[in-house]
């Protein structure tokens, strides 16, 4: 019994020694490129989770839309996927790359948020102030009236 698991084992350890990385496509992407399609890819899924509805009923194609906007095909992109994937410290490093993007965007876009906001804020400020006014010259002239009653 022990001699059949010692030969799964080394079969095994042997038949995984093997791997070989996938040849370099004639058309691979670019390693800043991914970055910017894997950085767009999250943000359209991103999107589709917030109102997939919205997306079906009006036949938009994401990863289409993705892939024309890159100029790619979905072969291309799949063969340099996998020829990146094949170098663990390179796809590592695409996706730190994506994570820095996402990380940029979403303070950029907090500080858009923020400045509406605050524009918000001071239009509001600004009517309240002109409510109260009103009320205020609203109350003044319902008590000089009721003085000259």
């Amino acid at each position: 019994m022990k001699f059949l698991y010692y030969l799964s084992f080394f079969l095994l350890l042997f038949s995984c020694s093997d791997v070989k990385r996938p040849e370099k496509p004639k058309d691979l992407i670019s390693e800043e490129k991914m970055v910017s399609i894997y950085t767009e890819t999250y943000l359209t899924n991103a999107a589709r989770s917030v109102d997939s509805r919205f997306i079906r009923e009006n036949g938009i194609k994401l990863d289409s839309f993705i892939y024309s906007k890159f100029g790619i095909d979905s072969l291309q992109f799949v063969k340099s996927n996998t020829y990146y994937a094949s170098d663990m410290d390179t796809y590592e490093s695409i996706f730190l790359k994506v994570e820095k993007n996402l990380a940029a965007l979403k303070i950029e876009k907090d500080s858009i948020v923020e400045v509406i906001d605050k524009e918000e804020g001071i239009t509001k400020e600004k009517k309240d102030s002109v409510v109260n006014a009103e009320e205020g010259l609203l109350i003044e002239s319902q008590t000089s009236e009721e003085e000259d009653n």
